[in-house]
């Protein structure tokens, strides 16, 4: 009869082992949720980055190229031409937003800013969640660590005792979430630091060189306007002229 008493006992005083991955693995309900959100967002980052720099690095190179062959063009059909060549890099697709209106400086400097402006956009995509994961992750996990100190308060208060076997894995799961919630956090800041400086020098010189395309642009208006103004000065040179009296001998 005292064996039978004894062996739940023994089943249920099988004592957790103090190293991160028994904690996590036998943390309370909100803990382990808490730990377990905080591991996916800390691998969330490490993709995103990767992502991102690959994604910079790619359009990097293809706006160097394109800006590169550009510098030589100096008419709208040239420009035009090559912006097919290298239509995925950012300023090609400038122009070819340039490309699909003739009109005068102001209209075309308006459609070249909405076209970096969608630029800007493509470039900023995942940035967000980076920034939202670099700012949430610390306050989720001091969520975690809250609930873990109060679960070892309770423990001492049922257990009638404070010590070590009693409180310690409450408060290595405390600490656990803690240190995950970190360690999603900073490198999510440096990387987002990172990232953002990138697509500011992209941007930045996407924008200077959009005023030269502007300006190459707006020369197929300006002769698509002289060679609408030539037949009308020759109806009115014509209409000028006088008529010749033909007399009868």
């Amino acid at each position: 009869m005292a064996f039978q008493q004894s062996a739940p006992e023994a089943a249920t005083a099988i004592p957790i082992k103090l190293d991160p991955v028994s904690l996590i693995l036998h943390a309370s309900g909100p803990v382990f949720v808490v730990v377990w959100l905080l591991i996916f967002a800390a691998i969330l980052v490490w993709v995103i980055a990767v992502l991102k720099f690959l994604q910079l690095a790619r359009l990097a190179s293809q706006q160097a190229r394109f800006e590169q062959e550009s510098a030589h063009a100096h008419s709208p059909d040239q420009l035009f031409a090559l912006a097919q060549r290298h239509a995925d890099a950012p300023g090609a697709r400038v122009v070819l937003e340039l490309s699909r209106r003739v009109g005068s400086g102001k209209l075309l400097e308006s459609i070249a800013k909405r076209a970096i402006v969608t630029e800007t956009q493509r470039a900023s995509s995942l940035m967000p969640t980076l920034s939202s994961i670099a700012a949430a992750s610390p306050f989720i996990g001091l969520f975690g660590t809250v609930y873990g100190i109060m679960d070892a308060f309770l423990r001492i208060g049922q257990q009638k005792s404070a010590s070590l076997p009693v409180v310690a894995p409450a408060i290595g799961e405390a600490l656990i979430a803690t240190a995950i919630g970190l360690f999603a956090a900073i490198p999510a800041v440096i990387a987002y630091n990172a990232i953002n400086k990138r697509i500011d020098d992209l941007l930045a010189a996407l924008e200077a060189a959009s005023e030269g395309w502007v300006e190459i642009a707006s020369l197929s208006a300006v002769a698509r306007g002289m060679q609408e103004s030539i037949p009308l000065a020759l109806q009115r040179s014509t209409s000028d002229r006088p008529t010749p009296v033909i007399t009868k001998g």
